[in-house]
């Protein structure tokens, strides 16, 4: 599903940012820039947690303005991973589908299978404390896809990860994206991020979003606001 910014304004007390732009479908777009450039923000509007002060936000054709965040198309993982330290793996991920946490038998195979897809097949008795760094991101990469939505917002899940471990996630990502035709927004601070599963680039600068392009060819010949973010 294509996500489109309507000459959209966000604004958080001083902080304000300006989009104007399409996010195509089917494709992992990168969004990178400074810290506090808002990135973050963008992904928070299309999820429903910010309310444009003016313009509008659509998911395909729908617009998402007076859409509530619980009914939206759209899936978001945090760098946090919010997992419940008291719940173990399976119903951390099962809260995906049944915040209740009581899965019906159908449900509990699609968790299994939802944790077989991220490697962590017979691990669903363990806790949160008991896991590693990589663990627990995929743990949250699970709980994502059991939902099954078709735009996957993915706010530096994996920053804290040493390199090995986060390219680990981020081929992951790519490959669930290219099984599934997901529409993937990634915010990264980091350009080998970007380069290793995005087709698509923005720029996210000075309170304004630049429309995607080919992400070979931004690094290849970055605008000046990238330059100077990249030293």
């Amino acid at each position: 599903m294509e996500i489109r910014f309507d000459k959209t304004t966000l604004q958080l007390g001083l902080f304000r940012i300006d989009a104007d732009v399409r996010f195509p479908a089917g494709k992992i777009t990168a969004l990178i820039g400074p810290s506090g450039s808002g990135k973050s923000t963008l992904l928070a509007a299309i999820a429903g947690f910010v309310v444009p002060k003016s313009g509008s936000i659509s998911i395909g054709s729908r617009e998402m303005n007076a859409i509530a965040p619980g009914l939206r198309p759209v899936t978001m993982v945090f760098q946090e991973h919010n997992l419940f330290p008291h719940l173990d793996v399976s119903q951390n991920v099962g809260l995906g589908l049944r915040p209740s946490l009581k899965p019906s038998k159908a449900e509990i195979a699609a968790i299994d299978a939802a944790l077989d897809r991220v490697g962590l097949l017979g691990m669903g008795g363990r806790m949160p404390a008991n896991l590693s760094g990589g663990q627990i991101g995929r743990v949250a990469l699970a709980r994502a896809l059991l939902r099954k939505r078709p735009v996957l917002l993915l706010d530096e899940p994996f920053a804290a990860l040493g390199p090995a471990l986060r390219h680990d996630m981020l081929d992951l990502v790519a490959e669930v994206q290219t099984e599934d035709a997901l529409t993937v927004l990634l915010v990264t601070h980091l350009p080998d991020d970007a380069k290793r599963i995005a087709a698509l680039t923005a720029v996210v600068s000075d309170g304004l979003v630049s429309d995607p392009v080919a992400t070979g060819r931004l690094f290849l010949d970055p605008p000046n606001s990238l330059s100077e973010y990249l030293g």
